[in-house]
């Protein structure tokens, strides 16, 4: 365990926001962290988790609803120079050069003219841009922006350097040579660093980075759990250890997923409509499971192998696994999947006869498009406006996730034959529909 003095503390988090209808929208509840000198920390998540949010309470650019966060003991409650942040969209000024955005930190700081010169300069040579110094950002690639990011948050010399989806806009190539060049900064003691907390929704990157995982759940984001990294760096993708580390995530994640979704099931049973769908299309539901059934001939499906196979990070893999559990057409259990016996005669069938498996799985399973049915059928005309159920649903979602939620159903719907949707008028029917 890493006994070196404390960087920071995180006390109880909770952070929730107004909707336009007064309720409170709650998005980090009762998290609880620390970190030490030396530790590089990722926060690993599905997209929505409210990971990036608690980064920027600990940057002290958004207060929480109630909780604290101590960096070396005292509260922050805005931002310090002790902690730096690195954006995932680069936040550069294009107006700027590269060197005059290196700049700007030390500018707010009051650093002499002369002084954050040679600073800025020594900070974008340190990370690999010298000779860019007046170049724009629009001269510059993805990588070579984060670049500047880096620098720009480096000059300033800070202990604890937070970093939310930083490589998620790049390429793969890109991407792995800038964790190396920030790894190789890190270990070589380039930089004043004491500190890294990064966000990702990466399993790997998180595996081959970070001396400690911390797994975010969901709606609202909360901690389920964290596994603690001994591998020396630099680690290879494909060294057994990493391999392994990668499956163990995958288990918690999906095991944690997999009580998420039950828990989601039983509720389901009092509700009935405040279940998010997740965003995923049929054939990508239908695409995942002919993948999952060509590697079964192999023997059990590991999830990292079919993310791998696949090319799916979490935030678009995890949806489709939770859809297939959802309707009963594979099960996760243990970091493996594997298909139900409706799955296999989902697949099995042709084309007309998988919507009809579908269209029955759907109302078994979706309480919601139940109810959109029995509305439409108790109505004269058997129409009703998309309108009505969106309000509906906006009683336990935002205005967004309400619009989400609808249009996914809507889409599962119209390829089972449950019902049509005329997109122009907006209404809902029970015309025309086998």
């Amino acid at each position: 365990m890493n006994s070196n003095p404390a960087l920071i503390d995180i006390k109880n988090i909770r952070k929730s926001f107004k909707k336009p209808d007064k309720q409170e929208l709650l998005v980090i509840d009762n998290v609880s962290l620390n970190m030490r000198e030396g530790d590089v920390v990722a926060l690993l998540g599905k997209s929505g988790s409210g990971k990036s949010t608690l980064l920027r309470i600990i940057a002290g650019l958004t207060p929480p609803s109630s909780g604290e966060v101590l960096y070396k003991g005292k509260p922050v409650n805005s931002p310090i120079p002790g902690i730096s942040m690195v954006f995932q969209n680069f936040a550069l000024m294009p107006w700027l050069t590269v060197l005059q955005n290196v700049e700007l930190g030390l500018e707010a700081q009051g650093i002499s003219q002369k002084e954050r010169r040679e600073r800025a300069l020594r900070a974008i040579d340190m990370i690999g841009m010298d000779g860019f110094e007046s170049a724009y950002p629009r001269e510059l690639s993805g990588g070579m922006k984060q670049r500047v990011g880096f620098a720009r948050a480096l000059v300033v010399k800070p202990d604890l350097l937070l970093m939310d989806e930083p490589f998620s806009a790049l390429d793969v190539l890109t991407a792995e040579n800038l964790r190396n060049d920030l790894l190789e900064l890190w270990h070589d003691q380039e930089t004043r660093l004491k500190g890294i907390l990064f966000v990702t929704h990466n399993i790997e990157e998180a595996v081959l980075v970070a001396d400690r995982i911390i797994v975010f759940g969901s709606n609202p984001g909360f901690i389920r759990g964290e596994l603690k990294i001994d591998l020396p760096h630099p680690r290879n993708s494909q060294d057994p250890a990493v391999l392994n580390l990668i499956d163990d995530v995958y288990t918690v994640m999906t095991s944690a997923e997999h009580e998420n979704i039950k828990a989601i099931a039983a509720k389901r049973k009092l509700v009935g409509l405040d279940y998010r769908l997740p965003e995923v299309g049929v054939a990508e539901l239908i695409g995942l499971l002919e993948e999952v059934e060509e590697l079964q001939q192999k023997g059990p499906v590991d999830l990292p192998d079919l993310a791998d196979v696949v090319r799916l990070d979490i935030d678009t893999l995890f949806p489709v696994l939770e859809a297939l559990s959802v309707l009963n057409l594979a099960k996760v259990s243990e970091g493996d999947i594997a298909m139900t016996s409706k799955g296999k005669e989902l697949l099995a069938a042709d084309i007309t006869d998988k919507k009809v498996i579908f269209a029955k799985l759907l109302l078994q399973h979706i309480p919601l498009a139940q109810h959109v049915l029995e509305v439409l059928q108790s109505r004269p005309h058997h129409r009703v406006s998309k309108t009505y159920f969106q309000n509906e649903l906006e009683g336990h979602f935002t205005e967004d996730e309400a619009e989400r939620v609808l249009t996914t159903l809507i889409n599962w719907a119209r390829y089972a034959e449950i019902f049509a949707y005329d997109y122009n008028t907006g209404m809902l029917s029970l015309e025309d529909v086998k």
